[in-house]
């Protein structure tokens, strides 16, 4: 795992180009602590940081060809490279290392482009084509791996972090106002824009070429969706799916991901949570490795919020040697700014900081893990897909029984006067929401909703808070698929094009702030492609998610882990904002800096944290939203770099940490 940037030029990329790629590879240590790389010609400069982890003594980059006309900067795993070396050896390619590194530069040249539907595993690179004075970025199928890029003039540039594209000097960090509104709602951006102007997200799945000053974007790959697996039918063609085929086949794909995805030459382990996904997880490896699995867990003070006991039932099961750390809400708020930083972007999600501290435990004992990410977007695994197919199924209905001017009647003036908590409920239903994906899938679990957004945000940016300007993007993906797909199959799409794309950035981020690789068995290719062609109830039947993984996983896990509920990693940032740490987000949503940035309105931000310190709302999402906002524009784009958050009232000296104490391992 590493951390890669640099930047061509057609025209040629001047006698300070060693000093700029310097900066953008130094910015990136945390990637790579162990070694640096530079290769500089009169159109190209490539940079590299490397976290050692395969071939350790000759896996250094860049790395080129034999001839020294191709180079490559490469983040991430080939996991199938040895049987491609195999080939291109057969080919006549001579190898000078055992690094996958090196198999790309060699598969490039043999079949161009088209080399990157041979690579199985994780990958962002760029492959700069001297001779030609062509550069290739590539992104990885489901976007485990990120890479961001930009233009200078004549110039393009690339790196691991939109941080480095930032450090080259040659583009301004300058807010993108027009995705607020997305950003806000979704808490991401769902297509190639940032919230950095004229910086962009090389999407998963899709290639860039930089020839003669023009750039080129293609997707080479895409979830088949609407497509059956093959287990599914007869060999006549019809549909057969046999349970035992498809439970069978769906094992026998996440044992090998799981499988290939131990190939290091550092130790490994895992982190767990308990939940049925790293559970099943840690059951495939502890069954594949010589020595007792390292696991890796996190808790909060608060036992409410704490999976801890069923991690531990999961150790204790597998014979695995368990790590955890116990954070408060000092370690949390303290670590906040920080992290905004590392995420180069708002934070999405309040786990990214239990995850970045879990990192941190991990770093201690190994240098690899595998995590159970992907596999609700891919199986299902969210409660929303059953209450929203229950909902669009009772709103059709709906719709035809009772007439429109009824509808309204009863969305404007009788839910809202029913009983708080079950005004709350019946407004996330039919009888409040227009039927559409916008209404009842986006904007139903918004971290703010449109309504809120319109009186949050300062007056002259309300008229943009709408949905089509929120969850276009991201309609989009739901409209993609073709028409024999499901409800079920749209939601899965858009939210693997989506949601977990974020997910997987703040799973990288987060690891990468504390120099350790994460790998994701649930998203290999091949395991994503064969789950996205079963049907529907191999999915959710029932009440029940992620059947198939739960039937795979029969005499592997105790019966107690694939039967409990979900609880979704948890996080009691509502309840921390709720006492002291109120004051402490009213001081920065609130303060000189914050008004005159005119983009939250201060009247109803104060409205918001009253509110929500007095118990009337819960206001945990858009407060979280909107201090991560103005955090990030402190740190980039008035260029103040990591900020500390002050000390809550009466919190006592241990609460104004400039940095986090290392995590503590619980006994």
């Amino acid at each position: 795992m590493c951390g890669i940037a640099g930047f061509v030029s057609h025209e040629g990329i001047g006698s300070d180009a060693e000093a700029r790629a310097i900066r953008m590879r130094e910015v990136l240590i945390h990637r790579g602590p162990d070694e640096a790389g530079l290769h500089l010609d009169a159109h190209a400069a490539l940079a590299h940081r490397r976290l050692s982890i395969v071939d350790l003594s000759t896996g250094q980059q860049p790395t080129a060809n034999e001839h020294g006309t191709v180079w490559i900067v490469f983040n991430g795993e080939i996991y199938n490279h040895a049987d491609i070396r195999r080939d291109l050896e057969g080919r006549g390619h001579r190898y000078r290392t055992r690094c996958d590194t090196e198999t790309i530069v060699h598969a490039y040249e043999e079949w161009g482009d088209e080399c990157v539907h041979r690579l199985r595993g994780m990958f962002a690179f760029a492959i700069w084509d001297a001779p030609r004075r062509r550069l290739l970025l590539v992104r990885d199928r489901l976007g485990i791996k990120p890479l961001y890029w930009s233009r200078a003039t004549g110039t393009l540039l690339f790196g691991s972090e939109i941080k480095a594209i930032l450090a080259s000097g040659l583009v301004e960090a300058r807010p993108n106002v027009s995705v607020v509104p997305e950003v806000l709602s979704t808490r991401y951006t769902s297509g190639h824009d940032t919230m950095f102007r004229g910086i962009f997200k090389l999407l998963p799945g899709h290639l860039l070429t930089f020839q003669d000053g023009q750039v080129d974007v293609r997707q080479y790959w895409d979830v088949p969706v609407g497509r059956p697996a093959a287990c599914a039918l007869r060999a006549d063609g019809t549909p057969a799916e046999p349970a035992g085929d498809v439970v069978e086949q769906f094992r026998s794909l996440l044992e090998e991901s799981v499988r290939l995805r131990l190939m290091a030459d550092v130790p490994l382990g895992m982190f767990l949570s308990g939940g049925i996904d790293s559970s099943a997880i840690a059951a495939i490896m502890a069954r594949m490795i010589d020595r007792p699995l390292q696991t890796f867990s996190v808790a909060f003070a608060e036992r409410a919020y704490s999976e801890i006991e069923y991690s531990r039932e999961v150790a204790r099961a597998i014979g695995a040697v368990s790590h955890e750390i116990v954070i408060d809400d000092r370690d949390f708020f303290n670590a906040l700014p920080k992290l905004v930083w590392h995420e180069d972007e708002p934070i999405a999600h309040t786990s990214s900081v239990p995850l970045y501290f879990v990192s941190a435990l991990a770093r201690r004992h190994v240098k690899v893990v595998l995590t159970g990410e992907g596999s609700d977007e891919l199986l299902a695994g969210y409660g929303k897909y059953l209450r929203l197919a229950w909902n669009w199924r009772a709103g059709s209905v709906y719709e035809r029984s009772v007439p429109p001017v009824v509808r309204a009647l009863v969305a404007r003036r009788i839910v809202p006067r029913l009983p708080r908590p079950l005004a709350r409920y019946a407004g996330r239903t039919f009888l409040a929401m227009a039927r559409t994906p916008e209404a009842m899938f986006f904007d139903n679990f918004a971290s703010i909703r449109m309504a809120d957004q319109q009186m949050l945000l300062a007056p002259h940016l309300r008229g943009s808070a709408t949905a089509p300007r929120a969850y276009a993007p991201a309609r989009a993906y739901f409209d993609r698929p073709n028409g024999s797909t499901t409800l079920l199959d749209r939601l899965l799409y858009a939210d693997i094009k989506t949601y977990l794309v974020e997910l997987l950035m703040k799973q990288d981020q987060m690891s990468m702030a504390t120099s350790i690789e994460s790998r994701v068995p649930f998203l290999d290719h091949k395991l994503v492609e064969f789950a996205a062609g079963l049907p529907g109830r191999w999915k959710l039947s029932g009440l029940t998610t992620k059947r198939v993984l739960r039937a795979a996983m029969k005499g592997l896990l105790p019966e107690s882990i694939l039967t409990r509920p979900k609880m979704g990693f948890p996080v009691p940032f509502s309840i921390w904002i709720r006492g002291a740490w109120n004051a402490v987000a009213r001081e920065v949503l609130l303060d000189r800096r914050s008004r005159e940035r005119g983009i939250i309105d201060p009247a109803a931000a104060d409205r918001l944290l009253r509110d929500h310190a007095e118990g009337r709302t819960d206001g945990g999402d858009p407060i979280w939203s909107l201090l991560n906002l103005e955090l990030w524009y402190r740190t980039f784009i008035d260029n103040e770099g990591p900020q500390v958050l002050p000390a809550p009232p009466s919190a006592g000296l241990l609460a104004s940490r400039t940095v986090p104490a290392p995590p503590r391992e619980a006994a």
